[in-house]
């Protein structure tokens, strides 16, 4: 490792206020952060929304991690969804004549971020196996089980983010 990179966040000790059972998901959200901004760092907005093989553009990856971050962590809070973030889904891939920046979806993402890491602190650890139901269809799922597929979730796209990223980078 060089002496300018600091180790994965996992690595760096405990946060601050973050209960010890949610440390590894605020540990896995701020890590897709770091490298989701490294990124998308000179990424240019005329590339948002094009596809590699058919594969989902970068704007939806973006738009996508911020969605449903928000989606979870208000089943988290064991609410249903407003007409808003609904809105906001159905909407997810598309920049619908918008200009759409990638500052902008980056900013929303971090955004998004600081706000469930708040929501992390202030979660009793006495709530995670409780039963929250998700979706229309109110399918079960523990408040723990809600928060780690948030984190497994946002990697897995990250994932996908930077293959995309980086083939349209080098075309």
């Amino acid at each position: 490792m060089s002496a300018d990179k600091l180790p994965e966040v996992w690595l760096r000790g405990a946060l601050n206020d973050v209960p010890a059972l949610l440390q590894p998901v605020a540990h896995a959200l701020l890590q897709a952060r770091e490298e989701l901004n490294e990124l998308m760092t000179g990424f240019p907005d005329n590339l948002l929304w094009e596809k590699v093989a058919g594969m989902a553009s970068p704007g939806f990856h973006l738009q996508h991690l911020t969605g449903v971050l928000d989606r979870l962590f208000t089943y988290g809070k064991g609410e249903s969804l407003s007409e808003k973030q609904l809105a906001y889904l159905a909407a997810e891939g598309k920049p619908n004549g918008q200009a759409i920046t990638v500052t902008t979806l980056v900013n929303a993402f971090n955004n998004k971020i600081d706000e469930v890491i708040g929501q992390l602190k202030t979660t009793d650890e006495l709530v995670l196996t409780e039963w929250r139901g998700v979706g229309r269809a109110q399918l079960p799922s523990t408040v723990m089980g809600l928060y780690t597929h948030s984190a497994e979730h946002t990697m897995r796209h990250l994932g996908q983010l930077i293959v995309t990223v980086k083939v349209l980078r080098a075309r």
